[in-house]
């Protein structure tokens, strides 16, 4: 799936089934905001794992990826397809 605004809807529901939290937008920082935090950032790499059939790699993970829907999205959207073309 690479179509960014599915993948962002999608989150919109992760964060608010898992985590009870509506979040604004999709720029919304959710560091800074403290909308996620290292525990549910731990639950948040679970979730994307089993929604969208990722494995992260703990040195691949970079904090910015994670800053918004928006950038988790976008890099959603590059495994995938990253995965994709490996299978192929």
């Amino acid at each position: 799936m690479t179509d960014v605004n599915g993948i962002i809807e999608r989150l919109g529901a992760v964060f608010a089934e898992s985590f009870h939290v509506e979040v604004p937008s999709p720029d919304t920082d959710l560091l800074e905001s403290g909308i996620l935090d290292s525990l549910k950032f731990v639950e948040l790499l679970m979730q994307l794992e089993q929604r969208f059939s990722l494995r992260i790699k703990i040195e691949d993970i970079d904090l910015d990826d994670f800053r918004t829907l928006a950038r988790i999205a976008s890099m959603v959207a590059a495994n995938g397809a990253a995965a994709r073309s490996a299978a192929a």
